[in-house]
């Protein structure tokens, strides 16, 4: 007997992910709602680090098209093949970034969100010049002045906005961070949306599975969710 369409569906998502993502779309759609915002201003990046291919390609199956990786080498792993199969999906690095991965970036990543030191920028300029290949980007921001964290000072900010603003124009869209684990992260994403308005900047990459809805009432345009859609690392 051939499988019923709940049999396929079952077969394809054995770890619940279509699930999950509605659960984590309902709650983001709330959030906006709350915040007196349109649900559809803001974006869910689905974190696969760590996760198989296949979680992905369930993922796509439910619907979801823009995905962060922390990695490059294990994004060119997985997405190498999964792009040119789904053509709506948009991948998002979303990692600190090496600048001799630089070129391997640039050539896969449709949004680079961890611009945070001028050799960096340096290195994504050569490459995108080498490689013909624009993505958009965002500065990171070390809000919490954590050593152990990439991103740029607080102080050094708005003078390294400038700069890559003149040296990358329209690419820069946005600002991101990653508030310290121990802190309330409300000020934090406040901090960084004070700062993108000052810089007219649109995007602010911020808030994970603990905290998106926070995030998202100080004006979070993307957030990134990994654990809650694909389950604990």
């Amino acid at each position: 007997m051939p499988d019923s369409p709940n049999t396929r569906t079952i077969a394809a998502d054995p770890e619940g992910i279509a699930a999950r993502l509605a659960d984590v779309r309902r709650r983001i759609a709330e959030a906006a709602r709350r915040a007196g915002r349109d649900p559809a201003q803001v974006r869910l990046i689905a974190v696969s680090k760590t996760k198989p291919a296949a979680s992905v390609a369930a993922a796509c199956a439910a619907g979801q098209a823009e995905f962060g990786e922390n990695r490059v080498q294990e994004a060119l792993a997985k997405f190498t093949a999964l792009k040119p199969a789904s053509p709506g999906l948009v991948l998002h690095l979303i990692g600190g970034l090496q600048t001799n991965k630089a070129r391997e970036a640039v050539r896969l990543a449709d949004v680079i969100h961890t611009l945070d030191r001028p050799r960096l920028a340096d290195a994504l300029a050569a490459a995108m010049a080498r490689e013909g290949c624009r993505p958009r980007l965002l500065i990171e921001i070390n809000t919490g002045a954590e050593p152990q964290k990439s991103g740029i000072p607080r102080d050094e900010a708005d003078a390294f906005i400038d700069r890559c603003r003149a040296r990358f124009g329209g690419l820069v869209i946005g600002l991101m961070c990653i508030p310290p684990l121990a802190d309330d992260p409300r000020p934090h994403f406040e901090w960084l949306a004070a700062c993108a308005r000052r810089h007219g900047l649109r995007e602010l990459s911020m808030g994970m599975s603990a905290d998106f809805e926070a995030a998202i009432a100080c004006g979070a345009t993307m957030v990134r969710v990994g654990t809650a859609i694909f389950g604990a690392r």
